[in-house]
């Protein structure tokens, strides 16, 4: 049984392989087209653009690791089927249970390959990416450090200690020369948040520097004419797609802990939780396009078939994540629901093929 094992895992994995390859090369390819429009603006060059597709390969690779599973086994099981192979096993005594857990088998062997880009590698560099990006495009020196993030604009020099989603900023200095490189102004902000293409500063203290002395001054709020962009800020704050799963669970707690919205942060988190298991899923569900109505078709009919519903399965999970967010719907439900739909399907279909 170890070499049936070995011998159907390596026709799903070899499957699922070139699948991956396919659909990471069609996708890199529409990414770097969209990237190219880009290019020429600021600092951003023609070899940046190949660097960012590059460096996202990895996240995509993970958020497609269930449709290339899918259509990987119905390859890789379809090429043994269209052979009798499939039929000679079930002959000799092998039962369809004992082929879907050599399916499994593989599967779980993907999934640490997949895990392990999705989790370690695909954070670090899409992070690195989206920087890149920005600095790049923004058109302004930028520094992230332990004491927080810098930015200069002009004259200025911005320190900011803490970046919040949705373009809100908590912690602000801004530090002001003039054109003898002197200090004028040291302005200090508890918060910000961009509205009408303007910053608006909230509880604010500046200090001016001028050879009498030092005048301070308080200020409710006040707006500020900044050329720093927000979607700069977006890349070095904390993106739900970017983060790993336990990045994510630490960070939801510290927006409970400080009474802030977590609900997109919860339902990136329980997407990852559950991509796993979807993977799974649809390898079982494989099973059944294989030994089922799909038995005699053609690999053609079943990579449609398992591209349909592969596409079918991302849109709903999309679907479904935005409602959450909007409907404020319970992020675990919203994440599980499309699966436990796959799920029930797939066990509906394995019993009328048993």
């Amino acid at each position: 049984m170890k070499i049936l094992d070995i011998y159907i895992g390596r026709a799903v994995i070899l499957g699922t392989v070139m699948v991956m390859a396919v659909l990471l090369t069609l996708l890199g390819f529409l990414t770097l087209m969209d990237e190219l429009g880009d290019v020429g603006e600021g600092r951003y060059q023609v070899g940046d653009a190949f660097l960012f597709v590059l460096l996202t390969l990895p996240r995509f690779a993970y958020e497609l690791s269930p449709m290339a599973a899918l259509l990987g086994s119905l390859i890789g099981l379809g090429g043994l089927a269209n052979n009798s192979e499939l039929t000679a096993m079930r002959a000799a005594g092998v039962s369809y249970a004992r082929i879907v857990l050599s399916v499994l088998q593989a599967g779980l062997l993907m999934l640490v390959v997949a895990l392990f880009f999705g989790e370690i590698i695909a954070p670090e560099t899409e992070q690195y990416a989206q920087t890149m990006r920005s600095q790049a495009l923004a058109k302004q020196v930028t520094l992230k450090t332990k004491y927080g993030f810098w930015a200069r604009d002009g004259g200025a020099y911005i320190n900011i200690r803490n970046i919040l989603p949705g373009s809100r900023l908590e912690d602000i200095y801004i530090y002001e020369y003039g054109e003898d490189k002197q200090l004028k102004f040291s302005t200090h902000a508890a918060s910000a948040r961009y509205e009408k293409d303007q910053w608006l500063l909230q509880d604010i203290r500046q200090s001016q520097f001028t050879d009498d002395g030092v005048q301070v001054r308080t200020i409710e709020r006040a707006t500020w004419d900044s050329m720093l962009d927000p979607g700069l800020l977006n890349v070095v704050s904390l993106n739900p797609h970017i983060l790993p799963a336990w990045g994510l669970y630490k960070y939801i707690r510290f927006l409970h802990t400080n009474g802030q919205d977590a609900k997109s942060y919860e339902v990136a988190f329980w997407g990852k939780m559950v991509t796993p298991l979807v993977t799974l899923i649809m390898l079982y569900l494989s099973m059944s396009f294989v030994f089922g109505q799909l038995r005699s078709s053609g690999i053609g009919q079943r990579v449609f078939l398992g591209a349909m519903v592969g596409s079918g399965f991302f849109l709903m999970s999309k679907a479904f994540s935005y409602m959450a967010i909007v409907y404020d719907l319970n992020a675990l439900f919203a994440a599980s629901f499309p699966a436990l739909l796959l799920l029930g399907a797939a066990l509906f279909l394995s019993y009328r093929v048993n």
